[in-house]
């Protein structure tokens, strides 16, 4: 059971790049947050996993839902953990999901597992290292067989730069079925310079690519995160549209023509010249 919100919270853990890391009952809804240096980046309901409080996770859970039949078990790869918000997503409405999750931060996967602990029985995988190098070390069976392949990595609030670029994408894609779908939660703020560049990174890889994002997020007015959604065979974006723009706050998926005009005179990131994402301002996340 989910421990009331009122309860003190445990003491925080530091991390191995010095940041603290904390389990917080939320102060919005019922579950926790997981808190690294005063930055919400997970939010986790014991009681009911397909309660997902933050917006992009919740659009991220929307495309899974579109995959195959509704409840049919899927392979999927997260890259990055945070409090294993989708695993434990995928694991309550699709049972018997294969699923491997990697993440840099061992300590934070301990903090996670004690204070957070998974459902019994859940076929959830997680490997430390880093989130490109683990790409190539994955067994080979798995290659070409992934429904759905999550990339949500920050270090502090900035995606890293080697997982920013073309090579990237080209090694995380090689792990997709042919009709494997890839998933990228891009945080950016005015003028989305550094989300455009991702699509058309993205775009590099995988032709069809589609974007969920908050309206003004979306118009590049606010600091927010999009998803990308990007797959060598057509998206299923049937009823997107509709779901995303019932709310809480009014969401839209931009495809087709709007991913062209989203991308253009954006130039691809490589190895050779991709940055990470923008730092957001020190008081976005202040409570």
């Amino acid at each position: 059971m989910s421990r009331r919100r009122d309860e003190q919270t445990d003491p925080p853990v530091r991390l191995g790049d010095g940041s603290l890391a904390s389990i917080e009952p939320s102060p919005y809804t019922s579950g926790y947050e997981l808190v690294v240096d005063g930055t919400p980046q997970s939010h986790v309901d014991l009681d009911d996993p397909t309660h997902l409080h933050f917006e992009y996770i919740a659009r991220m859970a929307a495309v899974i839902d579109r995959l195959k039949l509704p409840g049919q078990p899927l392979t999927a790869v997260h890259l990055g953990a945070g409090a294993l918000t989708l695993p434990r997503y995928v694991e309550a409405t699709r049972p018997g999901s294969r699923q491997q999750v990697v993440e840099l931060e061992p300590a934070l996967i301990t903090l996670v597992r004690e204070r957070l602990p998974l459902p019994r029985g859940a076929s959830i995988r997680v490997r430390i290292g880093d989130a490109r190098a683990a790409l190539e070390r994955f067994p080979p069976g798995l290659v070409g067989q992934v429904d759905v392949l999550v990339v949500d990595v920050y270090a502090g609030a900035q995606i890293p730069a080697h997982l920013t670029s073309v090579e990237f994408y080209t090694e995380a894609a090689r792990l997709l079925a042919p009709d494997g779908v890839l998933l990228i939660n891009v945080a950016d703020g005015a003028g989305l310079a550094f989300a455009r560049r991702q699509v058309a990174t993205v775009r590099e890889v995988l032709a069809n690519v589609i974007v969920l994002a908050e309206v003004q997020t979306l118009k590049g007015r606010r600091f927010g995160n999009l998803v990308v959604a990007a797959s060598a065979a057509p998206l299923p974006t049937a009823w997107l549209p509709r779901l995303m723009a019932a709310g809480p706050h009014p969401a839209k998926v931009a495809e087709g023509a709007e991913i062209d005009a989203f991308v253009r005179g954006s130039l691809p990131a490589t190895d050779a010249d991709a940055v990470a994402s923008p730092k957001p301002s020190s008081s976005l996340f202040d409570r």
